[in-house]
C-alpha cells in the first residue's frame, strides 16, 4: 500500500519509543535493519517507506553502526534529546545482555562443532534479511534523483567488486559512492 494511503503517526511517550525499539532489537540478531523497516514503516506507521530511505541514508554516512544512528535520528525528531537517548537505550540494553551472556556460554561451547555451524547458519539468515530489506526498498528508487538505471549499475558494480571480486569494502564505497555522489549532485544541478 502506497505511503499516502495510511495516515503516519508519532510514538505516545517514551516508554512506548523504548519498547519499540527494544522490540526491534530483540527481533534481529546481525540483521536489524530489515525489522527496523517493517517495524517502524508498516507495523508502527511511524515514518513512510520515504522518509525511512531519506535516514537511513543519513545513518549509512554518520560514524557507527547504521541502526544506532536510525535510532538516535528517530528517537530525536520526536522527542529531542530526551527520545534519541531512549531510543538508544531500548535498541542497546537487552542486546547487551543478551550478548554478554552468549560470551560467558561460548567461552564454554566454542570448540562444538554445533556451536560453528549454528552461527554459520546465523550468517546465512542475516545475508537473506539484508537482501530482502534491499529488495523492498528499491521500489523508491524510481523516484531517486539519480533513476534507477544508474542506482541499480552502482548497486550491481558494488556486489561484483565486494562478493565477487573480494575488493576492500572501504575502497568500493570510496570510489563507487563519489561516484554516486557526483551523479546525484549533477543530476539536482540540472
Amino acid at each position: 500500500m502506497p505511503d499516502t494511503e495510511l495516515a503516519l503517526r508519532q510514538p505516545g511517550s517514551l516508554r512506548e519509543l523504548f519498547r519499540v525499539f527494544n522490540r526491534l532489537a530483540l527481533q534481529g540478531f546481525g540483521g536489524v535493519l530489515a525489522v527496523a523497516q517493517r517495524e517502524l514503516v508498516e507495523r508502527e506507521r511511524w515514518l513512510g517507506r520515504d522518509e525511512f530511505v531519506e535516514i537511513l541514508s543519513v545513518a549509512q554516512v554518520l560514524p557507527g553502526p547504521n541502526i544506532v544512528n536510525l535510532s538516535l535520528m528517530i528517537g530525536d525528531r520526536f522527542f529531542g534529546l530526551r527520545g534519541a537517548f531512549t531510543a538508544l537505550a531500548g535498541m542497546l540494553l537487552a542486546p547487551l545482555v543478551i550478548v554478554l551472556l552468549l560470551a560467558a556460554l561460548y567461552a564454554r561451547a566454542a570448540q562444538h562443532p554445533m556451536v560453528s555451524g549454528a552461527l554459520r547458519g546465523m550468517g546465512a539468515v542475516s545475508a537473506g534479511l539484508i537482501i530482502a530489506t534491499g529488495l523492498k526498498l528499491a521500489t523508491s528508487l524510481k523516484r531517486n534523483e539519480m533513476g534507477l538505471p544508474l542506482s541499480l549499475a552502482i548497486g550491481a558494480c558494488t556486489f561484483v567488486m565486494v562478493a565477487l571480486m573480494r575488493w576492500p569494502l572501504v575502497w568500493v564505497l570510496a570510489g563507487l559512492g563519489s561516484l554516486g555522489i557526483a551523479a546525484a549532485w549533477w543530476r539536482l544541478r540540472r
